[in-house]
């Protein structure tokens, strides 16, 4: 007779995404429960995650990586598939999850994410990002970063994170207007968090780097396939590019001022 299956937990960190958690919860109907970590939303999230059976807890946002490590720590169980409410998985990838955690060959493993670009999904032959989402709690965390956060899984003799052919769909931004405040909110984070930290050739990196992530992202990840939404998200995420180096040399420049003043004084 074969070892019962590990229990798993589905854990959703959202805030006002009452126009996509439905989806999302019922996508991972299959796991043994379902937690919502809200961050105070308004409209009707908090209602649609009780009705579908989500043990839903409200705390205030604490940061991305925070939030969502408050969240795994909710869950009962040790096996965690952890989602954003604007994810879901897709109609076949329950299987592949469940076949993961049976196995225990690892202790993390990653799903394939398709994106929603304005007015289209990402092609299907372009090349989708992986992210950690399944994981045994007792061997992964947060990774702790202000944005662009990761589960960091512990390495060892039955550690490591392998690949599963399970996909995720994420319907992030709504539009351009909501990509662009997202780049700038997330440069602003990311020179905070590099503002003790000195970076080589800032101003070369400031100069070129936003060149180089247009062409990564345009051809090398293949959005050239998603006509004009590809072009117009490649150019959004290489002004990103700039902006975090931007942002990083102003902060360095800020703080030789400070420092010239106090000398001065």
């Amino acid at each position: 007779m074969s070892a019962p299956r590990q229990r798993l937990s589905a854990v959703v960190t959202t805030f006002d995404n009452a126009d996509t958690i439905e989806r999302c919860l019922r996508s991972v109907a299959f796991c043994d429960e379902i937690v919502v970590l809200d961050s105070g939303s308004t409209d009707a999230t908090r209602a649609i995650a009780e009705r579908l059976g989500a043990r839903t807890i409200v705390e205030p946002f604490k940061g991305y990586s925070a939030q969502k490590q408050s969240a795994i720590d909710h869950a009962a169980h040790d096996w965690v598939l952890l989602l954003d409410s604007d994810e879901w998985l897709d109609d076949g990838a329950a299987p592949e999850v469940l076949r993961a955690i049976v196995s225990g060959g690892s202790a993390g493993y990653s799903l394939r994410r398709r994106e929603w670009l304005f007015w289209r999904w990402q092609s299907p032959r372009s090349r989708h990002n992986r992210y950690v989402r399944l994981f045994d709690r007792r061997r992964a965390r947060m990774s702790g970063h202000r944005v662009h956060e990761t589960v960091v899984v512990d390495e060892g003799v039955d550690g490591g994170v392998d690949a599963i052919d399970a996909l995720l769909w994420h319907r992030g931004d709504r539009d351009i207007a909501a990509k662009t405040d997202k780049a700038n909110r997330y440069s602003s984070l990311q020179a905070q968090e590099r503002r003790e930290k000195r970076i080589s050739f800032l101003r070369l990196r400031m100069v070129g780097y936003s060149s180089v992530a247009f062409w990564r992202y345009y051809l090398l990840r293949g959005h050239w396939r998603a006509g004009w939404a590809g072009y117009i998200a490649a150019r959004i995420h290489a002004f990103y590019a700039f902006q975090k180096y931007a942002k990083s040399y102003e902060a360095q420049r800020h703080g030789e001022a400070e420092r010239e003043d106090a000398s001065s004084s």
